[in-house]
Parts: C-alpha cells; sequence; structure tokens
C-alpha cells in the first residue's frame, strides 16, 4: 500500500495530469449545473428544454455519468443556462 497523497481524485485515478484536469473541469461544470437545476427547481424535461438537450441527457447530468459529457458539450450547457465560466491558469507548485 502506498502513501503518496493526491491534490484530488483524479490526480489519483487518471493516467496522466492532462487527463485529470480535464476531469476536475468537467465534473466542477457537471456540479454547477446539477445545482443550478436543482436551485430553480427545474424538472429533467424543463432542464431538458432549457439546456437545448433531451431529458435522457440531463438525468445522466444528474447520475454524474462524467465520462458521457465533454468540455464543449458541458460549456454549451452552462451557458444556455444562464450561467458564465471563467477559467484560470497558473503553473502548478513544485511537489
Amino acid at each position: 500500500m502506498s502513501n503518496e497523497t493526491f491534490g484530488s481524485v483524479w490526480d489519483a485515478i487518471e493516467n496522466t495530469a492532462a487527463e485529470a484536469e480535464n476531469m476536475k473541469l468537467r465534473s466542477a461544470l457537471m456540479m454547477a449545473l446539477e445545482q443550478h437545476i436543482r436551485t430553480k427547481g427545474w424538472t429533467q424535461t424543463e432542464a431538458a428544454r432549457r439546456l437545448g438537450v433531451t431529458q435522457p441527457r440531463i438525468s445522466d447530468l444528474l447520475r454524474g455519468k462524467i465520462n458521457l459529457f465533454g468540455l464543449d458539450t458541458l460549456v454549451n450547457m452552462v451557458t444556455a443556462a444562464g450561467l458564465h465560466v471563467e477559467m484560470q491558469v497558473h503553473e502548478l507548485e513544485p511537489a
């Protein structure tokens, strides 16, 4: 058993740093969308209509099926929800 520590679960389970970063961004967008849908009290059908996707797609989102969503799709859905995405890029801290 390793005593290695990680900054996030994605760092621990993904094969590369790039894959981990992609998953972190996707999960953050999915969580923001889920929270927005719940805060607005939208049904899955209403959320699908407002976000321009199908109801099964909203079901996948709410069930956390992250592998079914790419960054482009999630950014489009966030924008359709009336939300704004900001991104920060900075150098990694040395280990």
